[in-house]
């Protein structure tokens, strides 16, 4: 299902998304703060964006392929809700990953908006959770701008600090 908002489109991801997924995924610049560290071969971005379309598949909403709509073609980044196990519970997650050429103009909360509007009015969820590395100022500063609360941490990386776990819940 393709959604879009005043400057986004918002598509699923498609097979011959592939180069993008490893594009995004292998910048060590997207990656500071990803434990896992940037992928380094193709194939980590075949496997995820794998499991991206069997997300899709079977649960009829997933991670979004990002363009803007002045350059419908070329994708900035992916993100939106996904099904995802942590603290023994499967929650609606939140999750994005944006090229460096997306960053700092608004996209991420523009895309986290509409993501928690989908969540709500058309998979009616009660909740919509996210997790976030706590040095990831800009990511924490985008969930508390769209209303989302820090709810508890998760230990969820050996031997570095708890990751955040931020809710959102309907309006």
């Amino acid at each position: 299902m393709q959604r879009s908002t005043s400057r986004l489109i918002l598509r699923p991801p498609r097979a011959d998304d592939l180069a993008c997924v490893f594009a995004i995924h292998s910048d060590p610049e997207t990656n500071q703060y990803n434990p896992a560290g940037p992928m380094t071969d193709i194939s980590q971005a075949a496997s995820m964006l794998d499991d991206w379309l069997s997300h899709w598949r079977e649960k009829g909403f997933g991670q979004w392929a990002i363009a803007t709509r002045d350059c419908p073609q070329q994708v900035i980044g992916f993100g939106g809700l996904s099904m995802r196990m942590y603290l023994d519970v499967e929650r609606l997650n939140l999750g994005y990953r944006f090229a460096v050429s997306g960053w700092g103009q608004g996209y991420a909360t523009e895309l986290s908006l509409s993501a928690l509007d989908y969540g709500f009015d058309e998979l009616n969820a009660a909740a919509v959770f996210a997790v976030v590395r706590p040095a990831h100022m800009a990511s924490i500063r985008v969930l508390e701008k769209i209303g989302m609360q820090r709810i508890e941490s998760i230990d969820d990386v050996p031997g570095q600090p708890p990751s955040r776990v931020y809710k959102a819940t309907r309006a």
